[in-house]
């Protein structure tokens, strides 16, 4: 965990991508101190254009964009977090007992998991939001979790699998270890990097899935969030009518967000992936000789 934690130190993905996130994750957290508004308050003319009194303009409602904005990153965050976790939580744990204990409870979560992928989850998200009707961000957030599970469950039981195999497992086994703490200590700290690019990744992907059911008009219309404000700004025509900024703001703030994201997540894979830490040095490498062969 320590030497992982010291090359994405060194990695200039990894830098990049955090400094994105804490950038977005501070701007949320700071939102009461950054702008004097109420996210849902009326506070100017209807798309009024960026000034220096509404830096990203407002809505058609005369609500500030940016008030909005970094409020409902809030929103945004918590749901994407919320969901990532809860699906890594549900993909570890079930493709770690699923490839260490294989038998019966392997064929069962199997099973489970092929069920799980074979029903096309876009479509489901959408059946499922629609039947409840106007889902507030927790109840989509719950959904995601227990729906897309199961591709981290399948890549983990595969890793698991391999790591069960190794002979300190092999060694726990033979002094009489519980099976729970041959997972939890021997078999999961292996597995840490492969847990990072599922958290990564499903993070990325909530956070889009939110914003595209909330854009669809299947999210509660009271809440603050990004795909909220991509609603908003297509029930009021806003590129029609030339209120780019109404648009453009949410759509920075997603693209920025999957940006910092995926670039934690090709870092670590770039860490964990022996292959392609190598084809990285051999980069740098040739980058020297010819910088070498230019002096020459």
């Amino acid at each position: 965990m320590r030497d992982l934690v010291r090359q994405l130190r060194h990695n200039r993905k990894a830098l990049i991508g955090l400094l994105i996130l804490l950038l977005i994750i501070g701007a949320a957290l700071a939102a009461p101190w950054l702008t004097q508004y109420a996210p849902t308050a009326r506070v100017g003319r209807p798309h009024q254009p960026p000034s220096a009194e509404h830096w990203l303009g407002t809505t058609r409602l005369g609500q500030d964009v940016f008030a909005r904005l970094i409020y409902g990153a809030r929103t945004s965050l918590a749901v994407g977090f919320g969901a990532g976790v809860m699906i890594t939580v549900l993909g570890t744990v079930l493709g770690i007992v699923a490839g260490y204990r294989r038998g019966l409870v392997d064929e069962i979560i199997n099973f489970a998991t092929n069920i799980v992928l074979v029903v096309p989850n876009l479509p489901l998200l959408l059946v499922l939001a629609a039947f409840i009707g106007q889902a507030s961000p927790w109840v989509i957030a719950l959904i995601l979790g227990l729906t897309s599970w199961a591709w981290g469950a399948r890549v983990t039981r595969s890793e698991t699998l391999s790591v069960a195999q190794k002979d300190f497992v092999k060694s726990a086994e033979m002094l009489g270890e519980p099976a729970w703490r041959i997972m939890a200590l021997e078999i999961f700290p292996n597995l840490i990097s492969i847990v990072g690019i599922n958290l990564i990744g499903s993070v990325i992907f909530a956070v889009i899935t939110e914003a595209t059911l909330e854009f669809l008009g299947l999210g509660d219309p009271n809440a603050v969030s990004w795909g909220i404000m991509l609603y908003n700004a297509q029930n009021s025509s806003a590129l029609t009518v030339g209120a780019w900024w109404d648009l453009l703001s949410p759509c920075v703030a997603l693209a920025l967000l999957g940006l910092g994201l995926a670039l934690l997540n090709f870092a670590i894979d770039e860490i964990s992936n022996p292959r392609l830490r190598t084809g990285s040095r051999i980069q740098r490498w040739t980058r020297l000789v010819r910088a070498g062969e230019g002096r020459l």
